[in-house]
């Protein structure tokens, strides 16, 4: 399974990369502007810096919410640098703007899927990956993890190549629950990921092995 990591961030990003287990980005315009970046030029620039420090795909959000500001915005995106990714909102013409950069070869990410329909709308109109907001679900007393598994079914039964992106990934149980199921890509702060680290017996074992250490070594 990749590891995104959903910030705008580069600290974090940095931080995450060099941890070693960093597969890509998604960003989103809350996330731009949790970072205080506001305005065309510095946008476009934040995402010139993101590419610059990760080797995978960088997700990068339309603003536009209809088809032709959609494709004048993507293929904008999309000339930045290859690693961009244009995520593209699950409505209708965010459907025929997928099959559009799909016939000529531009990455997307279909964002802000809650249903298995969606998720098989996004397919066939051919998205590189496929975004269900797990923790959005969960919010809402909805099983997330459900949905994660009805889109792995409906994939595998038909061969789609979409990748299914968990995101709205809010803690390790999600990450892990994602891995069991099968989800191609997990996105999430920082923090989910470092939480997997986390175990009370490693820590107190560690503790105890350097305390062993110490006496042996007469200090």
């Amino acid at each position: 399974m990749k590891f995104f990591i959903d910030t705008a961030n580069l600290e974090q990003i940095k931080e995450a990369q060099d941890l070693g287990v960093l597969d890509g980005v998604t960003t989103n315009p809350s996330l731009m502007a949790k970072e205080g970046i506001s305005g065309q030029d510095n946008i476009l620039n934040h995402y010139r810096a993101i590419c610059d420090i990760v080797d995978g795909d960088v997700s990068a959000e339309v603003i536009a919410t209809t088809y032709d500001e959609m494709i004048k915005e993507g293929e904008a995106l999309a000339a930045l640098n290859a690693k961009i990714v244009v995520k593209v909102p699950m409505i209708k013409d965010g459907i025929k703007a997928i099959k559009y950069f799909s016939s000529k070869g531009i990455k997307t990410n279909c964002t802000l899927v809650f249903s298995a329909g969606q998720a098989l709308l996004a397919a066939k109109a051919g998205a590189t990956y496929v975004s269900p907001f797990i923790g959005r679900l969960d919010d809402i007393s909805v099983d997330g993890l459900a949905l994660i598994e009805e889109i792995r079914l409906i994939y595998d039964n038909y061969a789609f190549e979409t990748q299914i992106l968990a995101a709205s990934v809010r803690h390790s149980a999600h990450i892990l629950g994602c891995a069991k199921l099968g989800a191609d890509v997990m996105t999430g702060p920082l923090s989910a990921m470092l939480s997997l680290l986390k175990h009370p017996l490693t820590d107190s074992g560690l503790t105890q092995f350097l305390a062993d250490y110490n006496k042996a070594a007469g200090k």
